[in-house]
């Protein structure tokens, strides 16, 4: 070995050595690593833990299964013998632990009522088997049933020794308590023991009271493990089911923060991470919602919402698992409310419940506090009278135009003042069209200073009735007492009206043509060529006539499977729109005056105000700067 290579094996050496030196973990690292080391092997235990538990709870299973198909395979001498009953107490003990006496028995029905409202319950699981709304129909006229008897699960799940129970699987017997009440008790080897579920329903109102009890079980039952569950399937009950599952969603609101919501779109699921005060299954005009005075646990409990877009039959599936904060060894009292009604906003706000009436989509922010505050309010004393739907509508509109029209005709007003002064737009025009268009801008402005115009007064109107064109978009969907209302042609005011059903599917249009959608573009159209007209001529602006064709055809595809009822009130907006213009420019604006009035205040020096000055300062200072970069 030459000298070279020894100091080549040198040098690799200090180099392997430095690198290990250089890349070694600090104090502190390794102090993390053994800390994420601790936390995963915190994990594996409990994976392992969870894996046992399991495997004790297959093998009572394992063992319930050979007992059943040694049952099977016995002939009737051997089961003379053996004692058939025997063997299946022992599979019953097997699976069901103390609760074996509630491991068989036939199911049964009960029924609770009221003047608004029928629950049927069954004995199996005692859970709510069909919850049909009195006085509401399906829009094909069957019965309204909020979940669907047939599919779903709604048990209280629990855990007694090493196996885990659910409420589903129990044999209840019921017995009535008093008239609208009733108590349902899953009984145990302990006739002191057993577990009941007594529910209550108002005497007169949507909501079902429920009270879960384990008595004599508070060292059998572990309480920290007990948690609700609720699989729903919603039917459809409108007359289109897409649009009806666009207003299905899962709303839950923590104790000390504002209503939220699950994706309407799409599967979604959420786990709650507070204290919950309620939990809602919103199925367009109707829910299903958990109501928990104590609050439901948020260690655990998750919401989930699915839709199947080839179900022809349920909006969404709803699923909600919900879980309560009991002590050890102490009595265990489970209270809790269901409501089971309308959405309707009067309805939900006299529940009293923080929130509560927000289900219903009325809008954010300003926009809800329009429908809140106004619409709902002229709606309701409108609904008072009894007149048709159709009638309360066109006053509706009528009342809210006249609460505009002072804005509409001082933003009319200010389109005229700016209007007349055409003679000396098109002069400035002419003198800078091939000039610098900042100064053309800074004419324009002390032309306006010079006259008394304002151009930004016509925006503020304008500005202010925006909220109320959203909120009535708002409103109209979601008002449930549209719903199956009759007007005219239309047969449901909730729902898009129909004089034409295609024989195939346009895309994003659908496949019917509604009659109110294309009134409602047509006076759109008519509206802005008239508002055009009043207009002052902008130079350079050719998208402004396009958008006045595409607004009225974007809209005509996009309401077309909307409420009726909101496509009519846009129509009579603008029907009402166009009179009010055709009423300012004929007998309410003399442009003449206004022109003649407008010449003598451009003779008058008037002072630049705050806002002229400093839009002036910036025109110059973007002048200055546009010269320096041309040198």
């Amino acid at each position: 070995m030459d000298k070279n290579t020894i100091i080549g094996f040198v040098l690799i050496a200090a180099i392997l050595v430095g690198y290990t030196w250089w890349t070694a973990p600090s104090p502190e690292e390794l102090q993390r690593m053994q800390q994420q080391q601790d936390s995963i092997e915190q994990v594996q235990r409990a994976v392992v833990e969870e894996k046992k538990a399991q495997a004790e709870a297959l093998d009572s299973v394992k063992q319930q299964n050979e007992v059943e198909a040694l049952i099977a395979e016995l002939d009737s001498a051997q089961l003379d013998t053996l004692n058939r009953d025997s063997l299946a107490q022992v599979a019953r003990r097997g699976r069901f632990g103390v609760f074996h006496p509630a491991g068989f028995g036939e199911p049964n029905e009960f029924t609770l009522e009221n003047e608004l409202l029928e629950v049927t319950f069954s004995s199996k699981g005692a859970r709510p088997e069909r919850i049909r709304l009195k006085n509401y129909s399906t829009y094909r006229g069957g019965p309204l049933l909020l979940q669907d008897p047939g599919e779903g699960k709604f048990e209280y799940r629990f855990f007694t020794g090493n196996l885990d129970l659910s409420t589903a699987d129990l044999h209840f017997t019921a017995e009535p308590v008093g008239t609208h009440a009733v108590r349902f008790k899953a009984p145990t080897e302990d006739p002191a023991s057993y577990l009941a579920i007594t529910y209550t329903l108002d005497s007169a109102g949507y909501f079902l009271h429920s009270d879960l009890d384990l008595v004599g079980l508070e060292s059998t039952v572990d309480p920290g493990n007990l948690f609700f569950r609720w699989e729903l399937f919603g039917l459809g009950k409108e007359k289109h089911l897409p649009t009806e599952r666009q207003k299905c969603g899962v709303y839950y609101k923590y104790f000390n923060d504002d209503r939220d919501y699950l994706s309407e779109s799409g599967d979604d699921e959420k786990l709650l991470q507070g204290r919950t005060n309620w939990v809602a299954f919103k199925q367009d005009f109707f829910t299903v919602a958990m109501v928990s005075e104590e609050g439901f646990a948020g260690n655990g409990a998750e919401l989930r919402i699915a839709v199947n877009e080839e179900d022809t039959t349920h909006t969404k599936k709803y699923s909600a698992k919900l879980f309560f904060e009991k002590e050890a060894d102490a009595k265990v009292n489970v209270p809790m409310r269901f409501f089971l009604g309308p959405n309707h906003f009067g309805t939900l706000r006299r529940t009293e419940i923080d929130q509560f009436s927000k289900i219903i989509d009325l809008g954010w922010g300003i926009f809800g506090w329009m429908n809140r505050w106004i619409v709902i309010p002229i709606f309701n004393s409108l609904d008072g009278l009894n007149w048709s739907y159709g009638l309360i509508i066109l006053v509706l509109t009528v009342v809210i135009k006249l609460m505009l029209m002072p804005l509409t005709y001082k933003n009319f007003k200010s389109s005229a003042r700016m209007r007349v002064l055409k003679p000396e737009m098109e002069a400035i025009t002419e003198k800078y069209k091939d000039g610098d268009q900042l100064k053309k801008q800074q004419a324009v402005m002390d032309l306006y200073r010079r006259a008394g115009v304002n151009p930004a007064s016509g925006c503020v109107p304008m500005l202010i009735q925006m909220p109320i064109l959203y909120a009535m978009f708002r409103f109209f969907p979601a008002s449930i007492e549209l719903r199956q209302e009759k007007f005219l042609w239309a047969d449901d005011l909730s729902s898009y009206d129909s004089i034409l059903d295609l024989p195939f599917e346009i895309p994003f249009y659908g496949d019917h043509v509604s009659l109110f959608t294309l009134l409602m573009a047509a006076s759109t159209i008519v509206y802005q060529l008239m508002n055009q007209q009043q207009m002052p001529q902008q130079q350079g602006m050719p998208s402004m006539k396009v958008m006045m064709w595409m607004f009225p055809i974007m809209m005509l595809f996009f309401l077309n499977n909307f409420s009726s009822g909101l496509s009519y009130y846009y129509l009579l907006a603008n029907v009402i729109s166009i009179l009010q213009m055709t009423v300012f420019k004929n007998w309410l604006i003399d442009e003449e005056k206004l022109r003649a009035q407008l010449l003598v205040n451009m003779k008058t020096p008037k002072k630049k105000s705050r806002w002229q000055a400093r839009l002036e300062e910036l025109q110059k200072q973007q002048q200055q700067q546009s010269r320096k970069r041309k040198r």
